[in-house]
């Protein structure tokens, strides 16, 4: 009943306004004009022309855009199927599916749908919509294509990939990455447009997939089918979006320093999100209502009868209490005491005063044995917990593998949660080195003056219980000056941590893509780097006990000391290999942009998959570019693809980052592109070992004049650069999980080029 109450009251318009559209509710700061919305962007146009009447939102666009197969300006309109005072509205987006067709006779490049406006106070909702594509050759992807005067700079690219060989693949229903696949989208996002790309031979799904589509749609609202495949007319469907709103673009704190302009009401809440610039406003607790109105108070004592038969209930603003009558006792709750006679006799003082004074030694006696025992269950609490979490976060796999000094783990120190709660200052904020997508990094420092990078995961699972405990004994057998050194790790927290030593200069991404006029970036310092780098991967590939491949080589897990020496980490993916492997069947895992093609096409990864990887981290060294940026135009395109079209071209000159060219060493610098080039290869087997490749680079850093300068033009393996779009198309910021298309199992791709 309180519920029923509180939704009839807070779909309230103002008062004299238009309160209905059909069978839409308008609620305000919505209004149909004359003062009935808060503010242009929430007007509403009520069509009474149609049957029923339908409610329609302005959007205004940045500029002329392209939806839905034709080109629009100015303001679009988009129908309102739900207002709600949460904070979202729901539309219908009408034409905005982006397609990719093909015919027998090849690709045909139609346009692709977008969406796009410039309202301040709305954006497209990333927790209630999903990216969704369909097709069986898929790696569909949308994009920004708006930067207006009002909003921050957003440069994006986010998206999925989707497999298929024939019908029977497919499973209705799911969105799994078989025949259709979902992601989520960016926060704060106004507008996008769609890409697609086909990393098979497409024509050979023509029979039963004609055409890729892309759109963006509301969680849930959308259940595949088998038949959306085959169909032509799919683009012309409509799905419901979710635009989330706010009121104006100040902060709470902001907007109550303005009492005449401020949309909260008396009685309510104000609230910011985390979505959006702006605030909201709801009512506060014990009132119902319209927040951006009025909220009144809720009677509990008709609502929720709270108190016992002879208690009496008193309403009071936004709460209520229970009372017992006169001659009664007890609290007057229903659930609680209640009321009970109170019972007749009078004592003497003196006997009251030995029954207070007994009852306290009592009480005395009995609080101070609570107080023991409380401690004594609080103390087998604490442990029990501890070993429970000990338990789920491999604890007993870590033993296991310690009793058997399975990969040296008897070299790792087990911490306690106080010595890392100390080291951290119980985790200040001040004290975090850097966040990423399996947890945050605190500066810390033991007993023993120490300074360690404490890593805290964010999530617990069994796949990354296995890399967690993987990445420590692969740790515990390396001793290389160029590889992160791990000290430990704690296993009684709520997620597991480790303890490495510390590194103070960060990633070798930030020392090469961030401007920064303090990091010293010659030619000589990315040469030393580049070489430390090979010598650690090949003491893992050749010297160390057992062979090991890192399987996650790219320059955001590589680190820089207080000198700048490179440290390679992250092993949590990395695998051991007997003597004579060669190669690992696995799922595959990586991030793309350094993703080695041959791996992805086989799941087989060797020793020359690495061999690939460290090649574009070279290229990077080189260009001074990411492995996925914007080259030249607004096309994304990897820098791989970019680097063996410079090669292919003769153009590595004009590529190369202005400081290096600034040092003039050419002879030096075409030396290690055309060993990059090498590292490249599409064929493995052409890939020198990681062995040749350090002793390579040792050679140019030591003795650079050895080399021998050639006349001829800097000439690429490949037949086109083309070949490399697919590989090479990602950022090194995050990785992706998919298999061969025998086994599908595709996850989202999610690609950030801020």
């Amino acid at each position: 009943m309180l519920t029923l109450i509180a939704t009839s009251v807070a779909a309230q318009s103002k008062p004299g306004c238009q309160s209905q559209c059909g069978n839409i509710s308008i609620p305000y700061p919505f209004g149909t004009g004359n003062g009935c919305n808060i503010s242009s962007d929430f007007f509403i146009r009520c069509n009474t022309t149609l049957d029923p009447p339908k409610a329609f939102l302005t959007l205004t666009q940045p500029d002329t855009i392209f939806v839905g197969g034709g080109f629009i300006e100015g303001d679009v309109e988009v129908q309102v199927l739900h207002i709600s005072l949460d904070g979202y509205v729901r539309i219908s987006t009408g034409a905005n599916i982006g397609s990719d067709c093909y015919s027998s006779s090849g690709r045909d490049l139609r346009p692709s749908s977008g969406f796009s406006y410039i309202t301040r106070e709305l954006v497209i909702s990333h927790t209630r919509n999903k990216l969704t594509a369909i097709g069986c050759d898929t790696i569909a992807y949308i994009g920004s294509f708006y930067k207006g005067p009002f909003f921050r700079q957003q440069n994006f690219s986010t998206g999925c990939l989707t497999f298929c060989s024939s019908v029977a693949d497919v499973i209705p229903g799911s969105c799994s990455g078989i025949g259709c696949c979902q992601t989520a989208i960016p926060k704060g996002l106004r507008g996008y447009e769609f890409n697609f790309d086909s990393p098979g031979n497409h024509s050979s799904v023509l029979s039963f997939n004609p055409c890729s589509y892309g759109f963006v749609v509301e969680d849930g609202a959308y259940d595949f089918s088998v038949s959306d495949l085959n169909a032509t007319d799919f683009s012309k469907r409509e799905f419901p979006l979710i635009l989330d709103w706010t009121v104006g673009q100040q902060n709470c704190t902001e907007a109550q320093r303005d009492p005449q302009n401020y949309a909260c009401k008396e009685n309510s809440d104000c609230t910011d999100p985390d979505n959006n610039e702006g605030y909201l406003c709801k009512c506060a607790d014990g009132f119902q209502g319209n927040p951006y109105l009025a909220c009144q108070d809720i009677n509990e004592c008709e609502t929720l009868k709270p108190c016992s038969v002879r208690g009496t209930c008193h309403n009071t603003p936004g709460s209520y209490s229970c009372s017992c009558p006169t001659g009664f006792e007890g609290d007057g709750w229903r659930n609680g005491t209640g009321c009970t006679p109170t019972k007749p006799g009078r004592e003497s003082p003196f006997i009251l005063a030995l029954l207070v004074l007994g009852s306290s030694l009592g009480l005395l006696v009995l609080s101070a044995g609570v107080r023991r025992i409380y401690k004594i269950l609080q103390r087998r609490r604490n442990n029990k917990l501890k070993q429970k979490l000990f338990e789920r976060n491999g604890g007993l796999l870590f033993q296991k593998k310690l009793s058997s000094n399975e990969g040296g783990l008897d070299k790792a120190k087990l911490f306690s949660s106080k010595e890392l709660e100390a080291a951290t200052d119980q985790y200040n904020e001040n004290r975090i080195l850097g966040r990423g997508g399996q947890g945050l990094v605190y500066k810390g420092m033991l007993p023993d003056g120490r300074i360690v990078a404490v890593k805290k995961s964010k999530t617990v699972n069994e796949g990354f219980l296995e890399q967690f405990i993987n990445e420590i004994a692969i740790l515990s057998q390396i001793d290389h000056r160029n590889v992160v050194k791990l000290l430990g790790c704690c296993l009684e927290t709520e997620v597991p941590l480790l303890v490495y030593e510390f590194i103070p200069n960060g990633t070798l991404s930030h020392f090469i893509h961030d401007q920064n006029e303090e990091y010293p970036r010659s030619w000589d310092m990315r040469l030393r780097i580049a070489a430390e780098v090979a010598s650690a991967i090949s003491y893992l590939h050749s010297s160390a006990s057992v062979p090991i491949y890192h399987r996650d080589i790219k320059s955001s897990n590589i680190l820089l000391d207080e000198k700048f020496r490179a440290k390679v980490s992250d092993f949590g993916t990395s695998r051991s290999v007997n003597i004579d492997q060669t190669h690992l069947t696995t799922r595959v895992l990586g991030t793309f942009g350094y993703l080695d093609p041959e791996y992805f096409r086989s799941s087989h990864f060797t020793e020359k998959s690495d061999v690939y990887s460290f090649g574009v981290v070279i290229v990077e060294l080189l260009t001074g570019q990411k492995a996925v940026s914007t080259f030249g135009s607004e096309e994304v395109r990897g820098l791989v693809s970019y680097f063996m079209s410079a090669m292919e071209e003769n153009r590595l000159l004009d590529i190369i980052d202005f400081e290096i060219g600034r040092d003039g060493l050419k002879d030096e610098v075409v030396a290690v592109a055309q060993l990059a080039e090498r590292c490249l290869n599409l064929d493995g087997r052409l890939r020198p070992t990681m062995k040749e490749v350090a002793m390579e680079l040792e050679r140019l850093r030591t003795r650079p004049g050895d080399f021998v300068p050639t006349d001829q033009p800097i000439q690429s393996d490949l037949s086109s650069s083309e070949n490399w779009d697919t590989t090479s198309f990602s950022t090194e910021y995050n990785t992706c999980s998919i298999t061969s298309t025998s086994q599908p199992d595709v996850r989202p791709l999610m690609l950030d080029t801020i």
